[in-house]
């Protein structure tokens, strides 16, 4: 790679993230860490607003701007077959939003680049939520970035019915099913509920503010913690179903009957 490029690479990896180890640039760009000190501080020296220090990480100060990128052909293909994907498996909300930003991204591509990403064969046949559970993670999606809480009425593994009060924290795909995690006021604790086994639903007017141990953040340190026990607990015999963790009774996978 250029130097020149190298540069320009430095700036985009730092500004796509809040903190950029010089490790984790070497890393990505196949150099030494010592290079990526001496570029940072060249880039430093020309005016880019790069604020941090070796050792620290880096990250890009407000107000800096790069001109419009033109996507590689590589790159171009890569978001083509993403959007794809995507649009078989978002609510009907994002799968517009995924389609209009698709549209963007092939506009600005040369002619023979436009070509060939469409041309890909990669697919993603319509056969993943039906209706109903497409509105129902789409208003669920929405409630987690609004921060309202919702009412559920929710049947487990068993089919045993029940009704829940929750502060959804975030929505997870695990390749055939999604799941809401929530903190559940009922259980004083965070669940998981598959989407296609809520029933009903009501987003309610009142909003709930991010407390310590009862945010998303919380949860996933939760789960980092105690992943190697769950992964032993919730292991499936051969040949069973549904009892894996992500399919399964705690965190961020669906509940069954089992710790509701």
């Amino acid at each position: 790679m250029r130097r020149a490029d190298r540069l320009f690479q430095i700036v985009q990896l730092i500004r796509g993230r809040r903190l950029s180890t010089a490790a984790f640039l070497a890393e990505r760009l196949e150099v030494s860490q010592r290079t990526i000190y001496r570029d940072v501080a060249d880039l430093q020296h020309q005016g880019v607003p790069i604020e941090g220090e070796a050792g620290v990480g880096y990250r890009l100060g407000a107000g800096f701007e790069l001109p419009p990128l033109m996507f590689s052909q590589g790159e171009a293909n890569a978001l083509v077959a993403a959007a794809r994907l995507a649009q078989a498996w978002l609510d009907p909300g994002l799968a517009r939003e995924v389609e209009g930003a698709l549209g963007k991204i092939l506009s600005v591509l040369p002619p023979a680049a436009r070509l060939a990403a469409e041309a890909q064969a990669l697919y993603a046949p319509m056969v993943g939520l039906d209706a109903r559970a497409q509105a129902t993670l789409q208003a669920l999606r929405e409630a987690v970035q609004s921060c309202h809480v919702v009412e559920i009425d929710y049947a487990d593994v068993q089919g045993l019915p029940s009704l829940r009060r929750l502060r959804p924290l975030g929505c997870f795909y695990w390749g055939k099913v999604w799941t809401l995690s929530a903190w559940c006021e009922l259980r004083n604790d965070f669940r998981g509920f598959r989407i296609d086994r809520i029933a009903a639903f009501k987003v309610l007017p009142e909003r709930f503010r991010q407390e310590p141990g009862k945010t998303l953040a919380d949860l996933l340190r939760k789960v980092e913690a105690e992943r190697d026990g769950w992964q032993l607990e919730c292991a499936p015999a051969p040949g069973a179903v549904g009892n894996s963790w992500r399919d399964g009774t705690q965190g961020v996978g669906a509940e069954h009957g089992k710790g509701l």
